[in-house]
Order: C-alpha cells, then sequence, then structure tokens
C-alpha cells in the first residue's frame, strides 16, 4: 500500500507539470512550455511540503488543545493507540455543515480536522465512528496522495484561469498555435483533468478506510450510521470550501445531480453503507456461536 501510494504521488506530480506545459503551449507556444515548467515545478513543491497547512487554512481549522475538547482527544489518541500510529493534531473548523478530513505528510505529522456541524449535531459514538475512518486514512498513507491531489486540482484551476487574461497578447504575436480558442480549451479542460487526478485516487480509498475504520471502532454500524447523518446533513447545509479540496472530506460536499455525479470524488454513500453493514454482520457472525 505504501510502494502504491509513493508512486501515485509521483504520477499526481508529473502530471502537474505536464499539465501546466500543455497549457502554457496553448496559450504561448514554446516558450509557454517553458513557463509551464517553471510553474508546474512550484506547484510540486507548494503540494508536497505545504498542502497539509493549504488544505486546514482553507477551512479555517483552528487547532485544539486537550483542554479545550478532551473528550474529542481521549477518542483520537484511543484509536491511534489502536492502529499503532502517533497522535494525529486535532482541528476543528467552523462550518455549520457536518464533515471531517485527514491531512499531513505521514502519520508522524498527520491531522485530523472535523467541523463544528459535526461536533454539534452527531451522537459520540458516530463521532467516534467518522475519527476511526478518518485515522484509518493515516493508517493507509492516503493523506499525503489526497492533500496533494486536492492542492494540485486548484492549481491546476488557478492556471487555467489565469490563461484566459494572459493569452491574448501572445495570440497578437502568432506564438500560441491555437489563439484564443487554445486559452478557452485550458480554461475548460484544465479543471476536467484535475477532477479525474482526484477520481484516480479517491474513491477506492474509501471503501478500505471504512473497512479499517469500522474495526477501529469496534462496531461498523457506528460509521454506516454516520455516514447515513452525513449524507442527508450534507444536501441540506453547504459547506464553505474550496470546491478542489472536496476529495479530502469523509462524503463530498456540493453533490450534484445527474452529469455532475460522474465527476463525484466519492463512491455512492449508499454502497458504503450497505457494505458496513454485511462487515458488521460478518462480524456477528464470527462472535455467534456454532450450533
Amino acid at each position: 500500500m505504501r510502494l502504491i501510494n509513493h508512486l501515485k504521488t509521483t504520477v499526481l506530480l508529473a502530471s502537474l507539470m505536464g499539465i501546466c506545459m500543455t497549457i502554457g503551449y496553448f496559450i504561448s507556444g514554446p516558450t509557454g512550455v517553458i513557463l509551464g515548467f517553471v510553474f508546474g515545478g512550484v506547484g510540486n513543491l507548494i503540494a508536497y511540503f505545504f498542502s497539509d497547512r493549504i488544505a486546514l487554512a482553507t477551512m479555517g481549522a483552528q487547532q485544539v488543545t486537550r483542554a479545550e475538547a478532551p473528550w474529542l482527544h481521549d477518542t483520537v489518541e484511543r484509536l491511534a493507540q489502536r492502529a499503532d500510529l502517533p497522535m494525529p493534531r486535532l482541528y476543528v473548523c467552523p462550518q455549520p455543515a457536518p464533515n471531517a478530513f485527514a491531512t499531513g505528510r505521514n502519520p508522524a505529522n498527520a491531522a485530523v480536522a472535523v467541523t463544528q456541524g459535526l461536533l454539534r449535531g452527531f451522537p459520540p459514538h458516530e463521532v467516534e465512528g467518522v475519527l476511526a475512518h478518518e485515522i484509518a486514512h493515516i493508517k493507509h498513507r492516503d493523506v499525503l496522495i489526497s492533500t496533494i491531489a486536492a492542492t494540485l486540482a486548484g492549481i491546476i484551476s488557478y492556471a487555467a484561469y489565469m490563461s484566459m487574461y494572459v493569452g491574448g497578447g501572445a495570440s497578437r504575436e502568432n506564438s500560441n498555435p491555437l489563439g484564443p480558442l487554445g486559452a478557452v480549451l485550458a480554461f475548460v479542460l484544465a479543471p476536467i483533468a484535475a477532477t479525474l487526478i482526484q477520481l484516480a485516487i479517491s474513491r477506492q480509498r474509501e471503501f478500505a478506510a471504512d473497512s479499517y475504520g469500522g474495526e477501529l471502532c469496534g462496531d461498523p454500524l457506528k460509521l454506516a450510521a454516520a455516514l447515513a447523518r452525513l449524507e442527508s446533513a450534507n444536501q441540506r447545509i453547504p459547506t464553505d470550501s474550496n470546491p478542489s479540496f472536496n476529495s479530502l472530506f469523509i462524503v463530498e460536499p456540493f453533490l450534484g445531480e445527474g452529469v455532475a455525479t460522474l465527476f463525484a470524488t466519492h463512491p455512492p454513500t449508499a454502497r458504503r453503507i450497505a457494505a458496513l453493514r454485511e462487515q458488521a454482520e460478518g462480524l456477528r457472525g464470527k462472535l455467534s456461536p456454532q450450533a
């Protein structure tokens, strides 16, 4: 798992370079390729070393101490010990929509963040299930690749947005092979490319984190109940965050209908709940006495 995630991280960083260089070519031809290489290189450095800070800052997360949130700290610490992990830093975000995410370069530098909506509206056993899911992401070393993917999505979208402002001058000098059409294509296609990068790493890791999280909290039904409540609440309460970071959350904010669901970064919540219920049935079968 660790080797696979390292490989995926390398592919993601290389993808950023390639996309930025392609956008640069559409805008300014060979000169744009060089500019795209520089922009992509800087973006890679930012994504690798600062993506966790960017994610936390985007959500307005504030680190909380044990004195400020004793039950939350005790629960995270207990789950981390069960997973044989160091205690992650703990953050609370001000958003009223219930949600949570984990971030960090490695388990030794990991952080878990929950929203105020989760703490205020969920019973303790369901919060425990959500926290177990996030600890599972840290255990599986998903946090680096998922946070980098989210940061790269934002960088790519920003590069495409900026292309609309710098493409005009280049095309007048006839160095842009596609002229204004190239800038428009970059603007439209780059966010799609960013979304596809997120899709490549997000969906299956959620099932794996659900399964291990169900084991950590002692009952998969805790997490199943939390997912059902999260799904319902996030359909009613929008999360104030950059959509590029949707893949980080335990459930995806801003879910659309129809075609929009093709670009969802998470598997359907109903499938996740069904898998957890099946897991719980399997555990009960192992514990029940044989006839």
